[in-house]
């Protein structure tokens, strides 16, 4: 199933614009719980939301393409804060909305009771695969945590994500759920889908939201899922996975990565195309 299929269900939700959204829904300090969703459950779960949610539009469209490029150090210790489950640890990234040209780098960081704090910085596309030019960011954001890489430290790109995203505010509550689908993972010479699979996220200050308790009533429990590290563990089978065995067993190991031209590069050459309004601040 494709992002199409969603499309009807969508057009029925009422719409929020991305103003809005950022002040009822900003939420860069938040408790994340993510669920693998089939994509045939997806126009069901929207439908049974419809009253009570309205869905991102920006332009007349409510889907939109996203590419994160997450970048490392030479020993990967980003990789390995999240694989030995340490309770502090930290994630650098540039994510671009390739629907509006917009590019921003990122620095997340996981605190010791859960919650998620994400510094955001606007970025050049042009930049996207190197933090060079924001590296005082970076060093900033992870200095005022004691967290990450010394300032001389490499921090070079190691995985690719692209899905298509959805948004969900949830009023009642001043939440937000996100809807990724169509995902593909990309690093050195290897390429992998997960067809049949939607990553549902919900994104509150604490407490369960409405879809969290929906997608409990149908069976579905928060899994252990991280774009990067579960991504980074299914591509390279030489690392540490204890943390998202059952998932990768679950539902990357059949989908077994596909080997692409050594020519090939990590970052994706796709143009952005131009939008006067962006989602950029909708992270």
């Amino acid at each position: 199933m494709t992002t199409i299929a969603i499309t009807p269900v969508l057009a029925r939700i009422a719409p929020v614009g991305l103003a809005e959204l950022i002040e009822r829904a900003a939420l860069q300090t938040r408790v994340d719980r993510k669920y693998l969703v089939p994509t045939e459950a997806l126009p069901r779960l929207l439908e049974q939301l419809r009253p009570s949610a309205r869905v991102l539009d920006i332009d007349g469209e409510r889907t939109f393409r996203y590419e994160s490029v997450y970048f490392d150090t030479p020993g990967l210790d980003s990789y390995h804060c999240a694989a030995y489950r340490r309770r502090r640890r930290f994630k650098v990234r540039t994510r671009t909305y390739l629907d509006s040209g917009q590019c921003w780098l990122e620095v997340k960081i996981s605190g010791a009771r859960g919650n998620i704090t994400k510094h955001r910085l606007p970025y050049h596309v042009r930049d996207c695969g190197t933090v060079r030019p924001g590296r005082d960011f970076v060093d900033e954001a992870l200095g005022r945590e004691s967290l990450g890489p010394g300032a001389d430290s490499a921090l070079d790109p190691v995985l690719v994500t692209d899905y298509h995203r959805t948004t969900l505010l949830l009023p009642a509550t001043n939440s937000r759920v996100t809807v990724d689908t169509a995902l593909i993972w990309r690093a050195s010479d290897s390429v992998l889908r997960l067809p049949g699979v939607a990553v549902v996220e919900t994104k509150s200050t604490s407490a369960a939201t409405p879809v969290d308790r929906l997608l409990w009533q149908e069976g579905l429990r928060p899994a252990r899922i991280s774009k990067y590290a579960t991504g980074l563990a299914a591509l390279r089978l030489d690392l540490p996975d204890a943390p998202w065995r059952r998932t990768l067993r679950r539902h990357f190991r059949a989908a077994a990565p596909a080997r692409r031209g050594t020519a090939s590069p990590l970052i994706s050459a796709t143009s952005p195309s131009p939008r006067t309004e962006q989602e950029a601040s909708c992270a």
